[in-house]
Protein backbone atom coordinates (compact mmCIF):
# COMPACT_ATOMS: atom_id res chain seq x y z
CA UNK A 1 0.00 0.00 0.00
CA UNK A 2 1.48 3.36 -0.90
CA UNK A 3 1.84 6.03 1.59
CA UNK A 4 1.19 8.68 -0.64
CA UNK A 5 -2.09 7.19 -1.59
CA UNK A 6 -3.61 8.12 1.77
CA UNK A 7 -5.11 11.41 3.34
CA UNK A 8 -4.46 11.14 6.87
CA UNK A 9 -5.91 14.39 8.10
CA UNK A 10 -8.50 13.09 10.24
CA UNK A 11 -6.06 11.93 12.27
CA UNK A 12 -3.73 15.15 12.12
CA UNK A 13 -6.95 17.37 13.10
CA UNK A 14 -7.92 17.39 16.83
CA UNK A 15 -8.95 13.60 17.51
CA UNK A 16 -10.91 14.53 20.65
CA UNK A 17 -13.28 16.52 18.69
CA UNK A 18 -13.72 14.21 16.58
CA UNK A 19 -14.53 11.48 19.11
CA UNK A 20 -17.07 13.89 20.33
CA UNK A 21 -18.93 15.40 17.14
CA UNK A 22 -19.03 11.63 16.19
CA UNK A 23 -20.47 10.22 19.60
CA UNK A 24 -17.51 7.75 19.17
CA UNK A 25 -15.86 5.95 21.88
CA UNK A 26 -12.53 4.59 22.70
CA UNK A 27 -12.37 1.28 22.66
CA UNK A 28 -10.74 -1.80 24.19
CA UNK A 29 -7.78 -1.64 21.55
CA UNK A 30 -8.24 2.27 21.20
CA UNK A 31 -9.60 2.35 17.57
CA UNK A 32 -11.45 5.10 16.06
CA UNK A 33 -13.04 5.44 12.82
CA UNK A 34 -11.47 6.74 9.94
CA UNK A 35 -14.20 8.45 7.48
CA UNK A 36 -11.83 9.68 4.39
CA UNK A 37 -10.73 7.47 1.55
CA UNK A 38 -7.64 6.92 -0.43
CA UNK A 39 -7.42 8.50 -3.18
CA UNK A 40 -7.62 5.51 -5.27
CA UNK A 41 -9.92 2.48 -3.49
CA UNK A 42 -9.37 1.26 -0.56
CA UNK A 43 -11.58 3.03 2.23
CA UNK A 44 -9.12 3.35 6.03
CA UNK A 45 -12.30 1.90 8.58
CA UNK A 46 -10.24 2.06 12.06
CA UNK A 47 -7.08 2.76 13.26
CA UNK A 48 -4.92 1.72 16.35
CA UNK A 49 -2.92 2.92 18.71
CA UNK A 50 0.24 0.21 17.75
CA UNK A 51 0.45 1.74 14.36
CA UNK A 52 -1.86 -0.39 12.28
CA UNK A 53 -5.40 0.62 10.16
CA UNK A 54 -7.41 -1.63 8.99
CA UNK A 55 -9.33 -1.19 5.53
CA UNK A 56 -12.60 -2.27 3.56
CA UNK A 57 -11.31 -5.01 2.32
CA UNK A 58 -10.26 -6.25 5.90
CA UNK A 59 -6.38 -6.23 5.16
CA UNK A 60 -4.42 -4.44 8.04
CA UNK A 61 -1.55 -2.54 7.26
CA UNK A 62 0.94 -0.40 9.05
CA UNK A 63 0.35 3.54 9.14
CA UNK A 64 3.95 4.73 7.77
CA UNK A 65 5.82 7.12 10.08
CA UNK A 66 3.26 7.80 12.55
CA UNK A 67 3.23 7.17 16.44
CA UNK A 68 -0.01 7.52 18.69
CA UNK A 69 -0.20 8.66 22.46
CA UNK A 70 -2.36 8.61 25.04
CA UNK A 71 -2.73 11.77 27.21
CA UNK A 72 -5.24 12.37 30.21
CA UNK A 73 -7.76 10.13 27.92
CA UNK A 74 -7.68 11.93 24.82
CA UNK A 75 -6.05 10.68 21.74
CA UNK A 76 -2.74 12.68 19.97
CA UNK A 77 -1.66 11.95 16.96
CA UNK A 78 1.58 12.60 15.22
CA UNK A 79 3.24 12.67 12.04
CA UNK A 80 5.47 12.70 9.60
CA UNK A 81 3.67 12.55 6.41
CA UNK A 82 3.39 15.54 4.42
CA UNK A 83 -0.26 16.08 3.51
CA UNK A 84 -0.66 18.21 0.38
CA UNK A 85 -4.14 18.61 1.51
CA UNK A 86 -6.50 20.31 -0.87
CA UNK A 87 -4.35 22.26 -3.33
CA UNK A 88 -6.53 26.05 -2.43
CA UNK A 89 -3.64 28.06 -3.98
CA UNK A 90 -2.64 26.40 -6.94
CA UNK A 91 -6.18 25.67 -7.48
CA UNK A 92 -6.73 29.57 -7.44
CA UNK A 93 -3.91 30.80 -9.77
CA UNK A 94 -5.23 31.77 -13.34
CA UNK A 95 -8.91 31.43 -12.48
CA UNK A 96 -11.17 33.92 -13.35
CA UNK A 97 -14.87 34.82 -11.53
CA UNK A 98 -17.94 36.03 -12.44
CA UNK A 99 -19.50 37.42 -9.16
CA UNK A 100 -22.25 39.37 -8.35
CA UNK A 101 -23.47 41.10 -5.14
CA UNK A 102 -19.51 42.03 -5.19
CA UNK A 103 -19.72 45.40 -3.18
CA UNK A 104 -21.58 43.52 -0.36
CA UNK A 105 -20.15 43.00 2.90
CA UNK A 106 -19.21 38.93 2.39
CA UNK A 107 -18.15 38.88 -1.24
CA UNK A 108 -15.44 41.97 -0.51
CA UNK A 109 -14.05 40.16 2.06
CA UNK A 110 -13.46 37.05 -0.04
CA UNK A 111 -12.22 39.49 -3.05
CA UNK A 112 -10.23 40.77 -0.55
CA UNK A 113 -9.22 37.37 0.79
CA UNK A 114 -8.12 35.98 -3.14
CA UNK A 115 -6.39 38.56 -4.24
CA UNK A 116 -4.05 38.99 -0.75
CA UNK A 117 -3.41 35.25 -0.78
CA UNK A 118 -3.47 34.44 -4.55
CA UNK A 119 -2.01 37.44 -6.43
CA UNK A 120 -2.01 35.35 -9.13
CA UNK A 121 -5.26 34.95 -9.76
CA UNK A 122 -7.28 36.19 -12.84
CA UNK A 123 -9.83 38.50 -13.51
CA UNK A 124 -12.92 39.30 -10.86
CA UNK A 125 -15.70 40.28 -13.29
CA UNK A 126 -17.98 41.88 -10.86
CA UNK A 127 -21.21 42.64 -11.83
CA UNK A 128 -22.60 46.01 -11.07
CA UNK A 129 -25.67 47.61 -11.00
CA UNK A 130 -25.12 51.47 -12.25
CA UNK A 131 -26.68 53.92 -14.88
CA UNK A 132 -23.51 53.35 -17.36
CA UNK A 133 -20.41 52.05 -17.21
CA UNK A 134 -18.47 54.41 -16.14
CA UNK A 135 -20.75 55.08 -13.01
CA UNK A 136 -20.39 51.13 -12.67
CA UNK A 137 -16.00 52.03 -12.60
CA UNK A 138 -17.03 54.87 -10.21
CA UNK A 139 -18.84 52.22 -7.24
CA UNK A 140 -16.35 49.98 -8.05
CA UNK A 141 -13.26 52.51 -6.99
CA UNK A 142 -16.03 54.20 -4.47
CA UNK A 143 -17.07 51.04 -2.63
CA UNK A 144 -14.01 48.74 -2.80
CA UNK A 145 -10.72 50.15 -4.04
CA UNK A 146 -10.83 52.99 -1.36
CA UNK A 147 -11.87 51.33 1.12
CA UNK A 148 -10.28 50.20 4.90
CA UNK A 149 -10.93 46.54 4.09
CA UNK A 150 -8.41 46.09 0.98
CA UNK A 151 -5.53 48.24 3.21
CA UNK A 152 -3.52 45.43 3.54
CA UNK A 153 -3.10 45.04 -0.48
CA UNK A 154 -2.05 48.74 -0.40
CA UNK A 155 0.17 48.12 2.19
CA UNK A 156 1.55 44.96 0.11
CA UNK A 157 1.37 46.97 -3.58
CA UNK A 158 2.11 50.52 -2.17
CA UNK A 159 2.07 52.72 -5.66
CA UNK A 160 0.95 50.25 -7.91
CA UNK A 161 -1.90 48.89 -5.43
CA UNK A 162 -4.42 51.47 -8.20
CA UNK A 163 -3.39 50.06 -10.91
CA UNK A 164 -3.14 45.99 -9.60
CA UNK A 165 -6.93 46.39 -8.56
CA UNK A 166 -8.09 48.10 -11.78
CA UNK A 167 -6.25 45.08 -13.62
CA UNK A 168 -7.50 42.55 -11.59
CA UNK A 169 -11.61 43.68 -10.83
CA UNK A 170 -13.24 44.13 -13.93
CA UNK A 171 -16.86 46.46 -13.03
CA UNK A 172 -19.51 44.44 -15.48
CA UNK A 173 -23.22 47.18 -16.00
CA UNK A 174 -25.44 44.40 -15.49
CA UNK A 175 -28.05 43.81 -12.65
CA UNK A 176 -29.50 40.03 -12.08
CA UNK A 177 -32.90 41.34 -12.09
CA UNK A 178 -32.78 41.77 -15.61
CA UNK A 179 -32.94 38.98 -18.59
CA UNK A 180 -29.17 38.24 -19.13
CA UNK A 181 -28.64 39.67 -15.83
CA UNK A 182 -28.42 43.14 -18.21
CA UNK A 183 -24.56 42.35 -19.76
CA UNK A 184 -23.96 43.82 -23.04
CA UNK A 185 -23.80 41.01 -25.79
CA UNK A 186 -20.41 41.94 -26.54
CA UNK A 187 -19.18 41.60 -22.33
CA UNK A 188 -21.15 38.68 -22.28
CA UNK A 189 -19.73 36.62 -25.20
CA UNK A 190 -15.94 37.87 -23.66
CA UNK A 191 -17.05 36.44 -20.34
CA UNK A 192 -18.78 33.36 -21.58
CA UNK A 193 -15.19 32.44 -22.97
CA UNK A 194 -12.89 33.61 -19.91
CA UNK A 195 -15.22 32.43 -16.79
CA UNK A 196 -13.83 29.67 -14.68
CA UNK A 197 -16.29 29.84 -11.89
CA UNK A 198 -19.26 32.01 -10.69
CA UNK A 199 -20.20 32.96 -6.94
CA UNK A 200 -23.58 34.04 -6.46
CA UNK A 201 -23.32 36.37 -3.61
CA UNK A 202 -26.32 38.59 -4.95
CA UNK A 203 -29.38 38.96 -2.57
CA UNK A 204 -32.40 40.74 -1.10
CA UNK A 205 -31.42 40.05 2.97
CA UNK A 206 -34.50 42.10 4.39
CA UNK A 207 -36.15 39.50 6.12
CA UNK A 208 -40.12 41.26 5.46
CA UNK A 209 -39.20 42.29 1.70
CA UNK A 210 -41.68 43.04 -0.60
CA UNK A 211 -42.55 39.20 -2.31
CA UNK A 212 -42.06 40.09 -5.59
CA UNK A 213 -38.80 41.75 -5.04
CA UNK A 214 -37.30 39.22 -3.08
CA UNK A 215 -38.81 36.54 -6.06
CA UNK A 216 -37.04 38.58 -8.19
CA UNK A 217 -33.70 38.89 -6.37
CA UNK A 218 -33.18 35.54 -4.76
CA UNK A 219 -34.93 33.39 -6.93
CA UNK A 220 -35.36 34.18 -10.00
CA UNK A 221 -31.87 35.59 -10.12
CA UNK A 222 -30.15 32.34 -9.59
CA UNK A 223 -32.95 31.40 -12.46
CA UNK A 224 -30.82 33.85 -14.89
CA UNK A 225 -27.58 33.05 -13.55
CA UNK A 226 -27.84 29.61 -14.34
CA UNK A 227 -28.84 30.22 -17.55
CA UNK A 228 -26.27 32.40 -18.38
CA UNK A 229 -23.56 29.62 -16.86
CA UNK A 230 -25.15 26.65 -19.60
CA UNK A 231 -22.95 29.10 -22.44
CA UNK A 232 -19.83 29.28 -20.81
CA UNK A 233 -16.98 27.30 -22.23
CA UNK A 234 -14.64 26.42 -19.32
CA UNK A 235 -16.84 26.49 -16.33
CA UNK A 236 -15.45 24.59 -13.22
CA UNK A 237 -18.17 26.07 -10.31
CA UNK A 238 -21.78 27.84 -9.49
CA UNK A 239 -20.72 28.59 -5.66
CA UNK A 240 -24.12 30.03 -4.31
CA UNK A 241 -24.06 31.75 -1.41
CA UNK A 242 -27.35 31.21 0.92
CA UNK A 243 -28.03 30.72 4.60
CA UNK A 244 -28.39 27.79 7.25
CA UNK A 245 -31.75 29.46 7.83
CA UNK A 246 -33.49 28.09 4.62
CA UNK A 247 -33.79 25.29 6.98
CA UNK A 248 -36.96 27.36 7.96
CA UNK A 249 -38.65 25.76 10.60
CA UNK A 250 -36.63 22.39 11.06
CA UNK A 251 -35.96 21.55 14.63
CA UNK A 252 -33.13 20.10 16.12
CA UNK A 253 -29.82 18.73 14.34
CA UNK A 254 -30.17 19.55 10.62
CA UNK A 255 -28.12 18.26 8.17
CA UNK A 256 -26.39 19.08 5.25
CA UNK A 257 -29.17 18.50 2.39
CA UNK A 258 -30.11 19.76 -0.93
CA UNK A 259 -33.77 20.86 -1.64
CA UNK A 260 -35.84 19.39 -4.73
CA UNK A 261 -37.74 21.49 -6.54
CA UNK A 262 -41.18 21.59 -4.54
CA UNK A 263 -39.77 20.68 -1.31
CA UNK A 264 -41.65 22.58 1.62
CA UNK A 265 -40.71 22.78 5.16
CA UNK A 266 -44.38 22.23 6.62
CA UNK A 267 -44.47 18.46 4.68
CA UNK A 268 -41.98 17.60 6.78
CA UNK A 269 -42.74 18.86 10.34
CA UNK A 270 -46.65 19.18 9.82
CA UNK A 271 -48.60 16.16 11.65
CA UNK A 272 -51.46 17.12 9.31
CA UNK A 273 -52.43 14.76 6.19
CA UNK A 274 -53.10 17.99 3.94
CA UNK A 275 -49.53 20.05 3.04
CA UNK A 276 -49.83 22.57 0.46
CA UNK A 277 -47.88 21.82 -2.91
CA UNK A 278 -44.93 24.37 -3.42
CA UNK A 279 -45.21 24.96 -7.20
CA UNK A 280 -42.80 27.88 -7.79
CA UNK A 281 -43.82 29.29 -10.96
CA UNK A 282 -47.43 29.42 -9.52
CA UNK A 283 -45.75 31.70 -6.55
CA UNK A 284 -43.96 33.92 -9.21
CA UNK A 285 -47.45 34.63 -10.90
CA UNK A 286 -49.02 35.42 -7.91
CA UNK A 287 -46.51 37.77 -6.80
CA UNK A 288 -46.21 39.72 -9.80
CA UNK A 289 -50.03 39.41 -10.98
CA UNK A 290 -50.35 41.62 -7.63
CA UNK A 291 -51.65 45.06 -8.73
CA UNK A 292 -49.66 46.50 -5.77
CA UNK A 293 -47.58 49.65 -6.46
CA UNK A 294 -45.40 51.66 -4.69
CA UNK A 295 -47.33 53.30 -2.27
CA UNK A 296 -46.89 52.32 1.09
CA UNK A 297 -50.37 50.37 1.45
CA UNK A 298 -49.51 48.47 -1.48
CA UNK A 299 -45.99 48.17 -0.15
CA UNK A 300 -46.94 46.48 2.79
CA UNK A 301 -49.42 44.26 1.00
CA UNK A 302 -46.84 42.58 -0.74
CA UNK A 303 -44.99 41.86 1.85
CA UNK A 304 -47.59 40.54 3.90
CA UNK A 305 -48.13 38.04 1.30
CA UNK A 306 -44.31 37.04 1.22
CA UNK A 307 -44.72 36.60 4.94
CA UNK A 308 -48.16 34.64 4.59
CA UNK A 309 -46.75 32.49 1.74
CA UNK A 310 -43.26 31.59 3.72
CA UNK A 311 -45.23 30.39 6.55
CA UNK A 312 -47.52 28.72 4.56
CA UNK A 313 -44.89 26.32 3.42
CA UNK A 314 -42.39 26.34 6.63
CA UNK A 315 -40.22 28.90 6.69
CA UNK A 316 -40.25 31.94 8.86
CA UNK A 317 -39.81 34.90 6.39
CA UNK A 318 -40.24 36.15 3.09
CA UNK A 319 -35.95 35.91 2.84
CA UNK A 320 -34.98 32.32 3.58
CA UNK A 321 -37.94 31.42 1.85
CA UNK A 322 -37.27 32.77 -1.45
CA UNK A 323 -33.69 31.79 -0.83
CA UNK A 324 -34.51 28.07 -0.45
CA UNK A 325 -36.79 28.40 -3.76
CA UNK A 326 -33.15 29.93 -5.56
CA UNK A 327 -31.30 26.98 -4.25
CA UNK A 328 -34.51 24.33 -5.67
CA UNK A 329 -33.87 26.41 -9.17
CA UNK A 330 -30.19 26.00 -9.33
CA UNK A 331 -30.34 22.40 -7.91
CA UNK A 332 -32.81 21.61 -11.21
CA UNK A 333 -30.80 23.63 -13.43
CA UNK A 334 -27.37 22.77 -12.71
CA UNK A 335 -26.55 19.62 -15.03
CA UNK A 336 -23.41 18.98 -15.52
CA UNK A 337 -22.30 21.62 -14.01
CA UNK A 338 -20.88 21.42 -10.26
CA UNK A 339 -22.33 23.35 -7.50
CA UNK A 340 -21.79 24.28 -4.20
CA UNK A 341 -23.61 26.11 -1.50
CA UNK A 342 -22.63 27.47 1.26
CA UNK A 343 -24.85 28.59 3.87
CA UNK A 344 -23.40 30.43 6.47
CA UNK A 345 -25.75 31.68 10.04
CA UNK A 346 -24.97 35.09 11.01
CA UNK A 347 -22.29 36.81 9.52
CA UNK A 348 -20.78 38.91 11.33
CA UNK A 349 -17.74 41.02 11.65
CA UNK A 350 -14.11 39.63 10.86
CA UNK A 351 -12.31 37.19 13.72
CA UNK A 352 -8.91 38.04 12.27
CA UNK A 353 -8.98 38.91 8.62
CA UNK A 354 -7.84 41.32 6.75
CA UNK A 355 -8.09 42.79 10.62
CA UNK A 356 -10.00 41.96 13.31
CA UNK A 357 -13.62 43.55 13.37
CA UNK A 358 -13.93 44.66 10.23
CA UNK A 359 -17.82 45.05 9.12
CA UNK A 360 -19.84 47.05 6.90
CA UNK A 361 -23.57 48.25 8.16
CA UNK A 362 -25.44 46.54 10.95
CA UNK A 363 -26.39 42.65 10.80
CA UNK A 364 -28.47 40.66 12.42
CA UNK A 365 -27.63 41.50 16.61
CA UNK A 366 -26.00 44.88 16.17
CA UNK A 367 -29.20 47.27 16.92
CA UNK A 368 -29.45 45.35 19.70
CA UNK A 369 -26.00 45.73 20.88
CA UNK A 370 -26.38 49.47 19.98
CA UNK A 371 -29.60 50.52 21.44
CA UNK A 372 -28.43 48.47 24.58
CA UNK A 373 -25.05 50.13 24.95
CA UNK A 374 -26.64 53.60 24.77
CA UNK A 375 -29.28 52.83 26.64
CA UNK A 376 -32.21 52.75 24.56
CA UNK A 377 -32.72 48.91 25.15
CA UNK A 378 -32.75 47.63 28.74
CA UNK A 379 -34.26 44.27 27.72
CA UNK A 380 -35.14 41.76 24.62
CA UNK A 381 -37.59 38.95 23.86
CA UNK A 382 -35.32 35.71 23.64
CA UNK A 383 -35.43 32.18 24.72
CA UNK A 384 -33.03 32.32 27.63
CA UNK A 385 -30.87 29.42 26.96
CA UNK A 386 -31.17 29.60 23.14
CA UNK A 387 -28.78 30.09 20.70
CA UNK A 388 -27.82 33.08 18.98
CA UNK A 389 -26.03 31.18 15.77
CA UNK A 390 -22.43 34.01 14.59
CA UNK A 391 -19.92 33.31 12.16
CA UNK A 392 -17.11 35.32 11.33
CA UNK A 393 -17.36 36.84 7.94
CA UNK A 394 -13.40 35.83 7.46
CA UNK A 395 -14.26 32.05 8.51
CA UNK A 396 -17.17 31.91 5.83
CA UNK A 397 -14.86 33.31 3.28
CA UNK A 398 -12.23 30.61 4.06
CA UNK A 399 -14.80 28.14 4.04
CA UNK A 400 -16.26 29.68 0.63
CA UNK A 401 -12.58 29.14 -0.90
CA UNK A 402 -11.94 25.72 0.49
CA UNK A 403 -14.79 24.08 -0.70
CA UNK A 404 -14.19 26.70 -4.08
CA UNK A 405 -11.08 24.73 -4.25
CA UNK A 406 -12.47 20.75 -4.01
CA UNK A 407 -14.89 20.72 -6.03
CA UNK A 408 -13.42 22.98 -8.82
CA UNK A 409 -10.73 20.84 -9.38
CA UNK A 410 -12.89 17.53 -9.68
CA UNK A 411 -15.63 16.32 -12.12
CA UNK A 412 -18.24 15.46 -9.97
CA UNK A 413 -21.33 17.39 -11.20
CA UNK A 414 -22.91 17.19 -7.90
CA UNK A 415 -24.79 19.69 -4.99
CA UNK A 416 -22.56 20.03 -2.39
CA UNK A 417 -23.85 21.90 0.96
CA UNK A 418 -21.73 23.06 3.41
CA UNK A 419 -23.23 24.78 6.65
CA UNK A 420 -20.68 27.34 8.16
CA UNK A 421 -22.51 27.68 11.59
CA UNK A 422 -21.35 27.62 15.52
CA UNK A 423 -24.66 26.50 17.19
CA UNK A 424 -23.57 22.64 16.84
CA UNK A 425 -20.47 22.50 17.98
CA UNK A 426 -19.66 26.20 19.44
CA UNK A 427 -23.03 28.08 20.84
CA UNK A 428 -23.27 31.31 21.92
CA UNK A 429 -26.07 31.47 24.57
CA UNK A 430 -28.69 34.55 24.42
CA UNK A 431 -27.58 35.12 28.51
CA UNK A 432 -24.07 34.45 28.03
CA UNK A 433 -23.92 37.01 25.07
CA UNK A 434 -26.08 39.47 27.41
CA UNK A 435 -23.44 39.16 29.74
CA UNK A 436 -21.03 39.53 27.40
CA UNK A 437 -22.77 42.98 26.39
CA UNK A 438 -22.73 44.15 30.25
CA UNK A 439 -19.39 44.20 30.92
CA UNK A 440 -18.25 45.29 27.59
CA UNK A 441 -20.59 48.89 28.10
CA UNK A 442 -19.76 48.47 31.80
CA UNK A 443 -16.04 49.10 31.35
CA UNK A 444 -16.24 50.89 27.71
CA UNK A 445 -19.48 52.94 27.59
CA UNK A 446 -20.66 54.98 25.26
CA UNK A 447 -21.06 58.64 26.19
CA UNK A 448 -23.98 60.80 26.32
CA UNK A 449 -24.52 64.64 24.65
CA UNK A 450 -23.30 66.52 27.19
CA UNK A 451 -19.81 63.57 27.67
CA UNK A 452 -20.90 61.67 30.30
CA UNK A 453 -20.60 57.87 30.79
CA UNK A 454 -24.06 55.87 30.01
CA UNK A 455 -24.65 53.43 32.72
CA UNK A 456 -26.25 50.28 31.70
CA UNK A 457 -28.21 47.77 33.49
CA UNK A 458 -28.17 43.58 33.01
CA UNK A 459 -30.63 43.22 30.15
CA UNK A 460 -33.51 41.63 31.34
CA UNK A 461 -34.52 38.64 29.05
CA UNK A 462 -38.35 37.75 28.21
CA UNK A 463 -40.40 34.86 26.97
CA UNK A 464 -43.50 36.48 25.95
CA UNK A 465 -44.51 39.54 23.69
CA UNK A 466 -47.06 41.23 25.93
CA UNK A 467 -44.72 40.83 29.09
CA UNK A 468 -41.75 42.65 27.06
CA UNK A 469 -44.24 44.84 25.55
CA UNK A 470 -45.13 46.44 29.07
CA UNK A 471 -41.52 46.41 30.08
CA UNK A 472 -40.21 48.69 27.26
CA UNK A 473 -43.36 51.16 27.23
CA UNK A 474 -42.66 51.27 31.07
CA UNK A 475 -39.36 51.90 30.83
CA UNK A 476 -39.39 54.38 27.95
CA UNK A 477 -41.79 56.56 30.41
CA UNK A 478 -39.79 56.53 33.20
CA UNK A 479 -36.65 57.80 31.11
CA UNK A 480 -39.19 60.68 29.41
CA UNK A 481 -39.88 61.77 33.35
CA UNK A 482 -36.46 61.38 34.35
CA UNK A 483 -35.91 64.01 31.03
CA UNK A 484 -38.40 66.69 31.27
CA UNK A 485 -37.93 66.58 35.03
CA UNK A 486 -39.87 69.11 36.74
CA UNK A 487 -40.63 70.50 33.05
CA UNK A 488 -44.49 71.42 33.12
CA UNK A 489 -44.74 72.36 29.43
CA UNK A 490 -47.51 70.17 27.96
CA UNK A 491 -46.39 70.57 23.91
CA UNK A 492 -42.55 69.43 25.68
CA UNK A 493 -43.89 66.37 27.34
CA UNK A 494 -45.91 65.19 24.03
CA UNK A 495 -42.61 65.58 22.45
CA UNK A 496 -40.70 63.27 25.07
CA UNK A 497 -43.76 61.00 24.69
CA UNK A 498 -44.06 61.03 20.89
CA UNK A 499 -40.29 59.86 21.01
CA UNK A 500 -40.94 57.33 23.91
CA UNK A 501 -43.38 55.60 21.79
CA UNK A 502 -41.36 55.60 18.91
CA UNK A 503 -38.77 53.82 20.41
CA UNK A 504 -41.07 51.15 21.89
CA UNK A 505 -42.17 50.61 18.77
CA UNK A 506 -38.66 50.17 17.24
CA UNK A 507 -37.88 47.58 19.95
CA UNK A 508 -41.39 46.31 19.31
CA UNK A 509 -40.51 45.73 15.31
CA UNK A 510 -36.67 44.38 16.31
CA UNK A 511 -38.74 41.88 18.58
CA UNK A 512 -41.32 39.96 16.15
CA UNK A 513 -39.03 40.28 13.20
CA UNK A 514 -36.03 38.92 15.61
CA UNK A 515 -38.29 35.98 17.17
CA UNK A 516 -38.41 33.47 14.93
CA UNK A 517 -34.08 33.39 15.20
CA UNK A 518 -34.67 34.54 19.29
CA UNK A 519 -36.28 31.26 19.56
CA UNK A 520 -35.01 28.97 16.47
CA UNK A 521 -34.76 25.37 17.66
CA UNK A 522 -32.58 23.96 14.63
CA UNK A 523 -29.13 23.18 15.61
CA UNK A 524 -26.88 23.08 12.06
CA UNK A 525 -24.57 19.92 11.49
CA UNK A 526 -21.84 20.85 9.60
CA UNK A 527 -20.41 17.55 9.28
CA UNK A 528 -19.39 18.83 5.54
CA UNK A 529 -17.57 21.55 6.50
CA UNK A 530 -15.31 19.59 9.51
CA UNK A 531 -14.36 16.63 6.92
CA UNK A 532 -13.78 20.07 4.75
CA UNK A 533 -10.83 20.97 6.82
CA UNK A 534 -9.80 17.50 7.79
CA UNK A 535 -8.87 17.51 4.36
CA UNK A 536 -6.54 20.55 4.30
CA UNK A 537 -3.19 20.73 5.07
CA UNK A 538 -1.71 22.12 7.89
CA UNK A 539 -0.71 25.18 6.10
CA UNK A 540 -4.12 25.54 4.45
CA UNK A 541 -5.61 25.27 7.83
CA UNK A 542 -3.16 27.83 9.13
CA UNK A 543 -3.99 30.37 6.61
CA UNK A 544 -8.02 29.49 5.56
CA UNK A 545 -8.71 29.22 9.16
CA UNK A 546 -12.91 28.29 9.40
CA UNK A 547 -12.97 26.09 12.78
CA UNK A 548 -16.02 27.57 14.49
CA UNK A 549 -14.86 25.37 17.49
CA UNK A 550 -12.06 27.45 18.38
CA UNK A 551 -13.68 30.53 18.64
CA UNK A 552 -13.75 32.09 22.33
CA UNK A 553 -17.15 34.17 22.03
CA UNK A 554 -16.18 36.23 25.63
CA UNK A 555 -13.02 37.39 23.68
CA UNK A 556 -14.42 37.74 20.08
CA UNK A 557 -17.40 39.89 21.26
CA UNK A 558 -16.15 41.96 23.73
CA UNK A 559 -12.51 42.58 22.60
CA UNK A 560 -13.12 42.44 18.33
CA UNK A 561 -17.00 42.39 17.69
CA UNK A 562 -18.38 45.50 19.59
CA UNK A 563 -15.21 47.71 18.93
CA UNK A 564 -15.73 47.14 15.20
CA UNK A 565 -19.27 47.57 15.17
CA UNK A 566 -18.36 51.24 17.17
CA UNK A 567 -15.63 51.70 14.85
CA UNK A 568 -16.24 51.14 11.38
CA UNK A 569 -19.89 50.74 11.54
CA UNK A 570 -20.58 53.99 14.46
CA UNK A 571 -17.09 55.67 12.88
CA UNK A 572 -16.00 56.14 16.70
CA UNK A 573 -19.27 58.36 17.73
CA UNK A 574 -20.12 58.13 21.21
CA UNK A 575 -16.38 57.04 22.30
CA UNK A 576 -14.45 58.60 24.86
Amino acid sequence: MESSCLNYSHVLRKPPSVFSSRKVKLQQWCTFPFPLQKKNTTKITSFYLNGTFSTSNRKSSLFPKCQAVSIENAVSVHSEIGNEGIGIVSFLQGKNFLVTGATGFLAKVLIEKILRTNPDVGKFYIIIKARDDEAAKERLINEIVNTELFKSLQEIHGNNYREFMLKKIIPVLGNVRETGIGIKPEIAREIAEEVDIIVNSAASTTFDERYDVALDINTLGPYRLMSFAKRMKRLKLFLQVSTAYVNGQRQGVISERPFGLGDTIASEISSSNYCPVLDIEEEIKLAFSSTAKDDASNVQEMKDLGLKRAKLYGWQDTYVFTKAMGEMIINSMRGEIPVVTIRPSVIESTLKEPFPGWMEGNRMMDPIVLYYGKGQLTGFLVETHGVLDVVPADMVVNATVAAMAKHGSCTDPGMHIYHVASSNVNPLVFSHLANIMLEHFSTSPYMDPAGQPIQVQPMKLFHEMSKFSDFIYADAMEKSAKVAGPVSNERVSDRLKALCMKLVEQAKYLATIYEPYTFYGGRFDNTNTEELIDEMSEEERENFQFDVESINWEDYIANVHIPGLRKHVKKGRGMP
